[in-house]
Formats: C-alpha cells, structure tokens, sequence
C-alpha cells in the first residue's frame, strides 16, 4: 500500500493502494530474459507492454509453470533432471527457459482496473479470476500501477490495527 490515507477501509481505491514502481515486461523480451527480470526484481509477475506501452497481457511465475507443464524440457540441477521450482521470486533453471517471444507464454486476459476502482471490487476480481494481481491502467490502457492480493491484505491489516488503536 503506497498511502497512509486513514478513510474507511471499504473507500480504498486501486490508487491508495497501488505499487507504482512498476516493471514493464516488453511483448517481444524473450521468456528468459523475462523470467530473469522477475527474479531480479523479486517478483511472482508483471505487466507485458506493446511498443505503445498499453498492457497487452501479465506474466507470471504461473505462466512459467504452465511452460513446464506443456511440455519444457526437465530442468537439469547437478546433473540430475528436476521441474521448475519456482516461488514468489525465483526461478531456478532460468538457462533453461527458452528464447521465444514473452506473448507466446504470457496471460493474454488480463484483468485491469482504473484508478477509482474500489477495494472490494478488486479484491472480488482477484478471486473471481484466481489471480494475485490487477493492472492498473490509464485511459489509453497503459499500465500505472499494480495492486497486488499482498496490498489488499496489508490494508485490511493496517485498518484492523487503527482500529484496535482507536484512531
């Protein structure tokens, strides 16, 4: 959560809540590249961009499973063959991920949000989707933040806390 704003926790919108150090994922990065970036950054996903820079999609460490899954090869580790570990920041195996086009592996149905759109909302989304983040995007569909399940969780946490405090 980017904001210390202390209004009802139901009157949250995507942008009290919103991380705005956003990583862009280029729709013709390869999926290795790609996949490294995520876990330099350490994060489980990011929005994929046109050459306009509108999100044309997420990538995620789900979509690297969903690589495996169709068919990657075993990634190998001290020469034995294992599968893709992957957690909320890390891919082990990352030499392994191929070179094609990050639009080939990427969520194309992504679900976004304006920047007004309430708590409850995306929160409902999240679930309905099965996902752990919603793209925030602008009037031309380009990407300013992110609202993660975590940033949810945190404003729940927070109001709970100003609660028990009486604030």
């Amino acid at each position: 959560m980017t904001t210390t704003t202390c209004k009802p926790l139901l009157d949250y919108d995507a942008e009290d809540l919103m991380s705005r150090d956003l990583l862009l994922i280029p729709h013709r990065m390869s999926l290795r590249s790609a996949a490294h970036l995520l876990a330099q950054a350490h994060v489980s996903g990011a929005p994929v961009v046109d050459d306009a820079g509108r999100c044309v999609g997420v990538l995620s460490a789900t979509d690297l499973v969903r690589w495996i899954d169709r068919g990657g090869r075993a990634l190998k580790r001290n020469g034995r063959a294992s599968t893709c570990v992957c957690s909320d920041w890390e891919v082990v195996g990352i030499q392994e991920i191929p070179e094609d086009e990050v639009w080939r592996h990427m969520t194309a149905d992504v679900v976004t949000a304006a920047p007004t759109e309430r708590i409850g909302e995306l929160a409902r989304r999240m679930i309905d989707a099965h996902i752990h983040r919603v793209v925030v995007v602008d009037a031309h569909g380009r990407p300013v933040g992110v609202v993660a399940s975590t940033d949810v969780l945190a404003a729940v946490a927070n109001s709970e806390a100003r609660r028990e405090f009486g604030e």
